[in-house]
């Protein structure tokens, strides 16, 4: 992400990390110097990691349960929120002529004590350009759900239908509501699959060759670890139905939940759910001309199912470029894809605030 901050200008770079194998403040200090370095473009992506593969790596047998995920989850964000606070904005002097480079009195320590945590800060880096990082997360269970309600600013989710993804934003923007935020700052970007082509038929036969390049072993194997290994699909009887339940796993819940509802409704068999799981892994898949996709977004927008999308190109680069060159065009004409960017932070782009220090809000606080 540093390198590619030095390649480009406008751009978010949002970066993946997880709050059950960092430490709140390796991650701050990362992403605060991404924020810098990127002159106020950084996201974090906030994950609480799904693989016992990954558990495997740090010492453990096994991830820690759901729910114990997410409590370490909350308190690591609100500790990495406060190392972010420890320098207040214009702590920084660096006045050669009196030789004072900070005002101490705008620095602060952090002293936090907690369940999962002990962080004395401050941090050794100036706050962020963004105040914070972008607060990017995908909650879908319950759990998920109402952690991205209380800290999330970009919320990634999976919706097959117009349907799901309308109930999924009246869900968050109703939990961010009671929580107390601002819903307006709370944006919802499900994800997208565009199957381009100048036709129909020209879409239709680029997704059928795709498909042909799969092999059946290895379309079983996705689907186990999407399901989260509930079920060995190599000795089910794939023209079976599939049931309307299975085993809970400590993988993914709200994504096998919404394949096995999705399986449920459309009476899938394991052969057909293993298909869609291939295709499309439970996002809304648009096969179709610029136009036909185009529609389709501004629909799913207008209906109040998306404020903004994930665009996942079946293939790359060429599905991304067939989506810039021949979708985007079909937006702009829609009035509903920009054509230059209004601020210089990633913030400012998307409509988002930025935060107030809470060192700066507790000094306010007391003034008379």
């Amino acid at each position: 992400m540093s390198a590619l901050s030095s390649r480009t200008q406008d751009i978010g770079l949002v970066a993946t990390a997880t709050t059950t194998y960092y430490q709140p403040y390796h991650l701050a200090r990362m992403f605060a110097s991404l924020d810098h370095l990127s002159r106020g473009r950084a996201a974090w992506n906030i994950v609480t990691s799904a693989s016992n593969f990954e558990a495997q790596n740090f010492g453990e047998k096994e991830l820690p349960d759901h729910d114990a995920r997410y409590a370490r989850a909350r308190e690591f964000v609100e500790v990495a929120k406060g190392l972010w606070d420890t320098w207040q904005d214009d702590a920084f002097i660096r006045d050669k002529q009196s030789g004072i480079y900070a005002d101490t009195a705008k620095l602060h320590l952090l002293n936090h004590g907690g369940n999962h945590f002990s962080v004395r800060g401050p941090l050794n880096i100036g706050r962020p350009p963004q105040g914070y990082p972008v607060l990017v997360q995908a909650g879908a269970s319950d759990a998920g759900i109402a952690f991205a309600a209380e800290v999330g600013e970009v919320v990634f989710t999976a919706e097959p239908s117009l349907e799901n993804g309308k109930q999924y934003y009246r869900t968050l923007k109703q939990k961010a509501r009671a929580v107390g935020r601002d819903d307006d700052q709370v944006l919802v970007m499900p994800g997208i699959i565009p199957i381009v082509g100048r036709t129909k038929q020209e879409a239709s036969e680029k997704l059928r060759r795709l498909q042909s390049h799969t092999h059946i072993d290895v379309l079983m194997r996705t689907a186990d670890l999407w399901l989260g290994s509930a079920t060995d699909l190599r000795s089910m009887n794939l023209d079976s139905l599939v049931p309307e339940a299975l085993p809970q796993t400590n993988f993914i819940q709200s994504r096998q939940k919404l394949l096995l509802d999705l399986a449920a409704r459309q009476k899938f068999t394991w052969r057909q759910l293993i298909r869609v799981i291939s295709d499309s892994c439970g996002h809304l898949l648009v096969v179709g001309t610029p136009d036909e996709i185009a529609n389709t977004m501004v629909d799913v927008f207008d209906q109040h199912a998306a404020d903004g999308f994930n665009v996942l190109p079946a293939t790359a680069p060429s599905g991304l470029k067939d989506f810039v060159e021949l979708v985007v065009p079909e937006l702009r004409q829609r009035g509903k894809f920009r054509s230059k960017y209004s601020g210089k932070t990633l913030r400012e782009n998307l409509g988002l605030k930025r935060p107030l220090n809470r060192f700066t809000q507790a000094v306010l606080s007391i003034r008379p």
